[in-house]
This record gives structure tokens, C-alpha cells and sequence, in this order.
């Protein structure tokens, strides 16, 4: 097993003998098996163990285990024990996601602390068909038919060739101590269901299912990397970024609509899942302002477009101005003066620059987000006009409407800010002073 570990390691370039490798060793067999393989390879090592505190002394124990082991082999040794079920509860997550995330943000900083290169976690074969399954089983695109990759960022897993019926073996060859889990009979967790309910019922069918369900998973991912390059051609072709924002233009991905794959895989970086396709296509059939919220992002449909926002928290925007110099503490306005006015003067026709009759509006001036109801009357016309109307003739978007600033003064709109002022506070011939006030221009998309 020694050679084909090694192999492994060589023939997918996990790292190399220079780099400095943190194992993450519960005390389980498999992280027990490849704690003993790196140091016969003779490579540079340092254990890491988490303690959960889910199994009281059992827990404790498992930490004994490896940090004796560590110290028998002279290798650095590096624990922390966790209040897990508390972090879950607040961070609403399971018990078993709240210990991943603990698990891999605490490998995390380790590693840069202790400058080590890679962090190797001990999955398996057969640990690597189990997640197919689940995948399988919950829904997924190919790239969750691939399983788990040998390398991701600085994870790497050189067990992945072994068999769990191969590492036994080579446990019991060597008298390798480890510590068993008891919660890894239970079928109280999918994955167990899995492995000690469907899988058994596979090998009375395919005696072979290990091997056989390996060879697929290889030439899906052959198949994934054909696909994610055929995406990331449409994706070049049919969408562009603006901020934070992505743009699609629905003309153009109008040839993908009716292959769900394609559809699927475009907007899965979005958080579209198999359930919410139908919607998705509802949204790109349907009128403009149709809208889906996904776990992380929001997809509208406006016009001849989609536009994908990341979720955030609302911004409550909120400004009382008691004189000029309180311009300075609002992001959204870049400059702010009073000056006096001349007949020469040429009023600028950039939307972002206002200029305003100083005697006809009056401090405290108010910055704050658009509401229902608000009307202002747009310059040049002596008719007031309901902002929503207004937003409505300038194609404004959803996003747009939602990123809107007025500036008030006394009750009364003077500015939609980067867009429109008020003809009530225009410059007149009676004009002696004038407010200038400059914004940023704003990424309305």
C-alpha cells in the first residue's frame, strides 16, 4: 500500500517532498492508516486533531490518542477543543455542518500560522462513492456525480485510491492503534444509511460496486471538465459583470433555455437547484420585475435582461444635514459648496452635479431612500410626477429603484440624486447663491 500511496501522491501532484503537509488525524483508522504512511514515506509532517466535546470522555480520549502518537514520532502536534453544539445552535446549522466548519477554519489558520503548504484529510474510496450516492440521491449536476477530488485549493487527499476493506488490511499488518467512532454503526446519519444499508444490497448485486461505481465517477469528471469548458463559452458569450452584479442577456441565452443541463450549470454558482429550474423559466418567459430568491443570490428579470445580485443586508440610508459641511460624512455626495451666482455661469448638464437656488431651500436637508407616495416635480415641467412613475418612464430596474437617494429639504424632494432635481429649486434671474452638490456616480446595476 506504501508504493500506491506514493504513486497517488506523484501521479495527481498533490505536493511535493519539499512542501510541509498539516494531517487532520481524528484517531479514527483511516487518519491513523495515513498518519502512519507519510511517516514511513519520510515526509515533512505536523498532526492536527479536533476535539468536538460531542462524545464527552470517548472525545477525550481520541485526543490522548493522537497526541501520543505525535509524540512517539516526533512530529508537531496541534489540538483545540470545541463547544460544537453551541456554535450550531447559533449559527443554525447541524451538528455535523457546524463541525466541518469548525474543522476546516481552525486547519485553516494552523496552517498559515505554522507555514504548512497543504492540509491532507483522510477520505477514502469508498468514502468518495458514498458521497456520489448522496448526491444521487439528493439531486445534483455532474459535477456532483464526480465525488471528491484528489486536490482542492490547499485539500489534498492521497487516500482516495484505498478501499476501506484495503486499509484494514494494512492496519492490521502493521498493529497501527486507532480509536473507533461507535456513532459510525449507527444509521441514525445519511451517509452511515448509505454505507451499511444501500451499499451492502449494491455488492450482493455487483460484488464489484466498489470498483465499478470508481471507474464512472472518472469518466464523469472526464465528462465534467468536456462540460464546464462548453459553459464557460456560453457564459463568455451570454452574460457580463457590472460590480457585483451579473448580467444575462436573455436574446442570446435564448439557444440554452430548453437544455436543463446547460440552464442548470450556468446558474449554478447563483444557488439554482433541479427544483428551481421550472422557476428559473418562468422568471426568463415572464414579465419584467419577476423575481427568485436563491440561498445566496436574487435573479430579476428586467426587460431583455436577468439580473443576478448577491443577497445582502438592506442598507437603511439616512442623512439630516445641519449645514454645509455635513455633505462631507454622506458617501453618496463627493463635493458640496455654496457659490455666487453669475449671469455667465453655465449650468452643468451632468445629472450627477445639482445646482440649486440656495434662497428657495433651507437646512436641515434630509438624504434618505425613496418611499411610496414620494412625488417630486421633474425639471422642466410644472406638473408633479409620483418618483415611481417616474422610475418607470427611465427603464429604471428593480435594483435601480432600490439604490435610489433623494435629497429633501422642508417636506419637498429637491433632487433625485444623480438623476433629476426639482424644477421648483431650479437657478432663476432672481438667483443670487447657489448650492453646488456633486454625487459619485452610483452602480445602478
Amino acid at each position: 500500500m506504501l508504493n500506491d500511496f506514493i504513486f497517488y501522491i506523484e501521479k495527481n501532484r498533490l505536493f511535493s517532498k519539499e512542501d510541509r503537509v498539516l494531517l487532520a488525524v481524528s484517531g479514527g483508522i483511516d487518519s491513523m492508516v495515513m498518519t502512519h504512511l507519510f511517516i514511513e514515506a519520510g515526509f515533512n509532517i505536523g498532526i492536527a486533531h479536533c476535539n468536538f466535546c460531542l462524545r464527552h470522555e470517548e472525545s477525550d480520549k481520541d485526543e490522548k490518542l493522537v497526541k501520543d502518537y505525535a509524540a512517539e514520532n516526533n512530529v508537531p502536534f496541534y489540538s483545540k477543543q470545541f463547544d460544537t453544539k453551541a456554535f450550531a445552535k447559533k449559527n443554525k446549522l447541524s451538528v455535523q455542518m457546524a463541525a466541518r466548519e469548525l474543522r476546516y477554519n481552525w486547519f485553516e489558520e494552523i496552517r498559515k500560522e505554522h507555514e504548512f503548504d497543504f492540509i491532507a484529510v483522510a477520505h477514502n474510496l469508498n468514502d468518495n462513492i458514498e458521497t456520489l450516492l448522496i448526491n444521487l440521491t439528493r439531486g445534483t449536476g455532474i459535477t456532483g456525480l464526480t465525488g471528491m477530488r484528489p486536490s482542492h485549493e490547499r485539500i489534498i487527499r492521497p487516500l482516495l485510491f484505498a478501499t476501506r476493506q484495503v486499509i484494514v488490511e494494512y492496519r492490521k499488518k502493521h498493529n497501527i492503534i486507532y480509536r473507533e467512532d461507535k456513532s459510525n454503526a449507527e444509521t441514525k446519519y445519511t451517509r452511515n444509511k448509505i454505507r451499511h444499508l444501500v451499499i451492502p444490497v449494491l455488492k450482493e448485486i455487483n460484488p464489484s460496486i466498489e470498483a465499478t461505481l470508481n471507474e464512472t465517477v472518472e469518466r464523469l469528471s472526464e465528462i465534467d471538465e468536456i462540460l464546464i469548458e462548453h459553459v464557460r463559452e456560453i457564459n463568455d458569450r451570454v452574460c457580463e459583470s457590472k460590480g457585483q452584479d451579473i448580467i444575462f442577456n436573455i436574446s442570446l441565452l435564448k439557444a440554452s433555455l430548453y437544455n436543463n443541463t446547460i440552464l442548470y450549470e450556468l446558474f449554478r454558482p447563483y444557488g439554482i437547484s433541479g427544483l428551481l429550474l421550472k422557476d428559473l423559466l418562468k422568471i426568463i418567459e415572464g414579465r419584467t420585475g419577476g423575481q427568485i430568491f436563491t440561498g445566496t443570490h436574487r435573479i430579476i428579470k428586467n426587460r431583455k435582461e436577468l439580473i443576478v445580485s448577491p443577497l445582502k443586508p438592506v442598507k437603511e440610508v439616512f442623512y439630516e444635514i445641519t449645514d454645509i459641511a455635513g455633505f462631507r460624512r454622506v458617501p453618496e455626495i463627493k463635493a458640496a459648496r455654496f457659490i455666487n451666482f453669475e449671469r455667465a455661469y453655465v449650468i452643468p448638464i451632468d445629472p450627477h452635479i445639482a445646482c440649486l437656488d440656495a434662497q428657495k431651500i433651507t437646512f436641515p436637508f434630509i438624504i434618505r431612500k425613496w418611499r411610496t407616495g414620494d412625488y417630486f416635480y421633474p425639471l422642466g415641467m410644472k406638473k408633479k410626477k409620483k418618483l415611481s412613475d417616474y422610475f418607470v418612464d427611465k427603464k429604471y430596474s428593480i435594483p435601480q429603484k432600490e439604490k435610489a437617494l433623494v435629497l429633501e429639504s422642508s417636506g419637498e424632494i429637491v433632487w433625485i440624486i444623480g438623476s433629476r432635481i426639482d424644477d421648483r429649486f431650479k437657478i432663476s434671474e432672481t438667483t443670487k447663491k447657489v448650492l453646488l452638490l456633486t454625487a459619485l456616480p452610483v452602480n445602478l446595476f
